[in-house]
């Protein structure tokens, strides 16, 4: 199967591309669109973290668990908001984090694409959803293939950091070697959540420090205003 995908990622996964998984993803995404369902994010950004983030350059994975559900939010990037699309609350509290971390102002956007740009991995568990529907495709083999993303960053990369914000990220901890890559978990950046942990880790300081310490430029978590 022919995926449109940036090559590094596209040689990395090649074997996943032709389970039988990953056929039956694209058979029901056909299916759903055909029976006049509306599918988030649009079909040329489901790869967008893969496009934006090469595998070669990948240094910090954060892990989401579904795309955004309304209209015009869902771009392919965890947790990221395309510019004129409000942040959502769960970005929004990661803003609080990253100053109170490290001193940085608060945008006035939520995309996060300067930070794919440099290496940070946005992966959600699914890579699409139906409108409106949260988690209404988290059966239908994504699992299966972000896992094998996971497993191949962790075996044929050293020195990344895996951010593991809540019970759901912090599962996929056997698919990391933590004897070469770094882990950090909190809670959930979500509004119910957010004080039982996540604020005041301190995660983008550490992430950082860890990577200096291993001779990778640190990211430059700054994102200008619009």
């Amino acid at each position: 199967m022919d995926v449109k995908i940036e090559e590094t990622w596209k040689e990395a996964l090649k074997q996943e591309f032709t389970k039988p998984y990953f056929l039956q993803i694209a058979t029901h995404l056909k299916a759903e669109k055909m029976s006049g369902k509306t599918i988030y994010p649009p079909g040329s950004l489901i790869f967008n973290a893969f496009n934006t983030t090469h595998f070669d350059n990948v240094k910090v994975v954060i892990i989401g668990q579904d795309p955004y559900h309304g209209q015009g939010q869902a771009h392919g990037l965890s947790f990221s908001v395309p510019k004129g699309i409000p942040p959502p609350p769960s970005l929004i509290n990661i803003f609080k984090e990253l100053q109170n971390d490290i001193g940085l102002t608060i945008p006035n956007h939520g995309n996060l694409t300067h930070w794919a740009e440099q290496g940070v991995m946005l992966l959600n568990a699914s890579l699409t959803v139906r409108a409106n529907e949260p988690m209404s495709h988290a059966g239908i083999g994504w699992a299966e293939f972000t896992n094998a993303v996971i497993e191949k960053i962790s075996a044929l990369k050293k020195h990344v950091v895996f951010l593991l914000w809540g019970k759901f990220a912090q599962e996929k901890i056997s698919l990391v070697d933590e004897t070469k890559h770094l882990v950090l978990k909190a809670a959930h950046p979500s509004p119910f959540s957010a004080d039982k942990g996540f604020f005041g880790c301190k995660h983008f300081s550490k992430a950082n420090a860890w990577l200096m310490s291993k001779g990778i430029d640190p990211v430059d978590w700054k994102l200008n205003n619009i």
